[in-house]
């Protein structure tokens, strides 16, 4: 928890959208996408945070976010969620991020 307070709090300093994914060691379609994630994440890291939480490691703190299924991914900005995606769907996934990388650009060159 002392991670996520000192992760989000710097993103939303910093006016970075967080995408945060809600997974499980033993769900199969998590391991499915999860390569899919950490290449994502490391194309687009210099304007986007990724987080991942064990909903196992953190079960408590995954009910606040009422997570009915894993993969489940939420994206922030501001601490607010712009956008959520349930289920290992790369291509909507990278679709996402896609899109919030390019909206992050337009942001960014516009100020």
């Amino acid at each position: 928890m002392e991670k996520w307070e000192k992760e989000t709090s710097e993103a939303n300093k910093n006016g970075k959208t967080v995408v945060v994914n809600f997974s499980a060691s033993w769900c199969i379609p998590c391991r499915q996408i999860a390569a899919a994630y950490r290449e994502l994440a490391e194309k687009y890291c210099s304007s986007i945070l990724f987080l991942t939480v064990d909903v196992d490691a953190l079960a408590e703190f995954s009910t606040t976010w009422d997570i009915k299924a894993t993969p489940t991914f939420f994206v922030l900005r501001d601490g607010r969620q712009l956008d959520k995606l349930v289920g290992a769907n790369k291509a909507e996934l990278q679709r996402k991020i896609t899109g919030i990388a390019e909206s992050n650009t337009r942001t960014t060159s516009l100020n």
